[in-house]
């Protein structure tokens, strides 16, 4: 249990600023080596291009035409001549734009194949023998809605930035060729409004993720608050929820405020690329008339800046913004590195459903289990493993436990930390074989444990709750119960090793009585824990069995069990049975980590806060 009663949800911090610049570097050597391969469509889709080029500087030159040499020249045919000539040149845009989508397929349709060939084989590969495992709940989302907003928001910015480019050559090279100063009033506003744009595309992504992960936070921490009002309400802890609920308020409501700034931001770097063109070349009129600018060169200029350069670069503005934005952001995903690969090879990797109800343990894929530290080879049977396990008390009911994936090495030493109804005591559980999963397979030593004898089990595991079983008998018999051939000189090694010799000599040795209404449960607990000690099973299952003891006791027992052959899995009472694990898994009902003490605090919120807990 945290301070708060529930698991903390963490507040954004600002390794979103980041993210962007990180998933650009990501994607630029496969974004280059995409495009060498087909320099052909390329070369062809710029020479339609270049068409449009010459269309946008017909249009403007031929208006300035038709006003200088036509109508204020008074020859009315040489002016509606020019006219037909704009005419010709904006009617030429039609096979201009057929051109170009022709050429366009031959990138966006083999961009979506590539990315199909990605998700199948990323999907693959989880399934395949050695993989991560489990079932990979977002391959559909990939194959259909992934890969079509990729191939449609990559064809939308090659169409705008394309359209840009060559309009803008046309339409320059058109003021340019009506008068130079004309450049010298149009290029500056429109360069800086171009600028001032660019500028905020980074900052504004950021806050964009910043704010997308304020509002996940804030409703995360609702549904779990709302989970565990029960605990909220026993252990009196409702006002640090409720502080907690108004920090992660204010915050989403800081990101928002942010977010709406560069919102501000960009409509200001849009009206001075789009309207301070035009409003430039009107205040000056005076000036460009003064240094020989005829009025059809202004009209022209008029022409090019209205209909030709502002409205592409209005287009090119609003798709880098919408478009560019989940276009990087879903090719990321699907060409980016699998989720939980990047981490250390012992790290197990926690992976959410996207779009599923929160509030459940999602699958957890164990890669190579560590034991002190050193690799476990991938042909090792596993002394423990969950395939996409689901468990639910009841048809309706949510589950405990959602595709949780698991493995753990022979010989390893493996905490389970989490908050109170979270799933720690059913895990133990279904791996002892008293609890048969809703779906998935719980291997022990590499056989199905789901039906089988409880005599075959018995020589598989032992599960020690927290409630201790202590019979009426003698000493001995409760010490040896799971060990029936044990010797006198093993029993008393194991008595020593606990420190329960004061105990033992109390109810008169290995033959005395045990009454167990006269034992304290702590007392229960470690007879219970020798008994488990001495049993030949390979796996030992400690279900908060060491809850009644001191920290003390409670690490001395552990360190005996810890160095008995097996392995040995502990759902933690203490911080300190974590720390002494080879890993500690972390259940919060959303998500699972694995890993060290030091890994996990470093990236597990959950156990950041239930290390402060355990050690207030």
């Amino acid at each position: 249990m945290t301070s708060a009663g529930i698991p903390r949800t963490p507040v954004p911090d600002d390794g979103a600023r980041d993210a962007g610049a990180g998933a650009l570097r990501r994607l630029a050597p496969p974004a280059r080596r995409f495009l060498a391969h087909r320099k052909g469509v390329l070369v062809r889709l710029a020479l339609w291009s270049l068409a449009e080029s010459g269309q946008a500087f017909l249009v403007g030159h031929a208006v300035a035409r038709c006003v200088d040499d036509g109508f204020l020249a008074g020859d009315p045919r040489r002016g509606l001549l020019w006219l037909a000539v704009a005419l010709v040149a904006v009617l030429s845009g039609a096979p201009v734009v057929r051109g170009v989508f022709a050429q366009l397929s031959g990138l966006t349709e083999p961009l979506r194949d590539a990315l199909v060939r990605r998700a199948v084989d990323r999907s693959m590969a989880r399934a395949a023998p050695g993989g991560p495992g489990g079932t990979d709940r977002a391959a559909v989302s990939r194959l259909t809605n992934q890969v079509e907003i990729a191939r449609d928001s990559f064809a939308g910015l090659v169409l705008t930035l394309r359209s840009f480019v060559f309009t803008a050559v046309g339409a320059l090279l058109g003021l340019l060729s009506l008068h130079p100063a004309l450049l010298v009033v149009v290029l500056p506003p429109l360069v800086a409004g171009l600028a001032l744009f660019l500028a905020t595309l980074r900052p504004m992504a950021a806050a964009q993720r910043r704010a997308l992960a304020a509002d996940e936070a804030l409703g995360d921490h609702a549904a779990r608050s709302r989970a565990a009002l029960r605990d909220l309400a026993a252990c009196g802890t409702g006002p640090g929820a409720e502080r907690r609920g108004a920090d992660l308020v204010a915050d989403a409501a800081a990101q928002a405020r942010t977010l709406a700034g560069w919102a501000a931001v960009r409509t200001a770097a849009l009206g001075v690329a789009g309207h301070l063109p035009v409003l430039a070349l009107l205040v000056a009129v005076p000036w460009l008339r003064g240094r020989g600018v005829s009025a059809g060169a202004l009209l022209g200029a008029f022409t090019y800046l209205v209909q030709s350069l502002l409205p592409a670069l209005h287009t090119l503005m609003t798709a880098l913004g919408a478009a560019g934005a989940r276009l990087l952001v879903v090719l990321d995903r699907i060409l980016g590195p699998e989720p939980g690969a990047a981490g250390p090879p012992e790290a197990c990797a926690a992976s959410t459903a996207e779009g599923r109800d929160r509030g459940r343990l999602r699958g957890t894929g164990v890669r190579t289990p560590a034991v002190g530290g050193h690799p476990v080879p991938r042909a090792a049977v596993p002394a423990v493993e969950l395939r996409s396990v689901t468990l639910s008390y009841g048809v309706r009911a949510e589950p405990v436990l959602d595709a949780l994936d698991l493995r753990v090495a022979p010989g390893e030493h493996l905490a389970v930390v989490g908050p109170s109804g979270i799933g720690k005591s059913t895990l133990t559980r279904l791996v002892a074989g008293t609890l048969a999963p809703s779906r998935g397979e719980v291997r022990v030593a590499g056989g199905v444990v789901t039906g089988r004898p409880a005599v075959e089990l018995a020589a598989l595991r032992v599960l020690v709750p927290q409630e201790a079983y202590v019979f009426s008998g003698t000493v001995g018999d409760n010490l040896g119960y799971l060990n029936p051939h044990v010797r006198r000189a093993e029993l008393g090694a194991a008595v020593r090793a606990f420190g329960l010799e004061p105990l033992v000599e109390r109810l008169g040795g290995p033959d005395g009585s045990v009454r167990p209404a006269e034992l304290s449960p702590g007392e229960r607990q470690l007879v219970a824990l020798v008994r488990a000690y001495l049993s030949p099973a390979p796996l030992l299952l400690l279900d908060e069995a060491t809850c009644h003891l001191d920290p003390a006791s409670e690490a001395r027992a552990e360190e005996v069990l810890a160095g008995r052959p097996g392995t040995l899995v502990v759902v933690a009472h203490r911080l300190s049975s974590a720390i002494r694990a080879d890993r500690t898994l972390v259940l919060d009902g959303e998500r699972a980590e694995c890993g060290t003490h030091g890994e996990l605090l470093a990236r597990s919120p959950l156990y950041r806060d239930l290390t402060g807990h355990w050690h207030a």
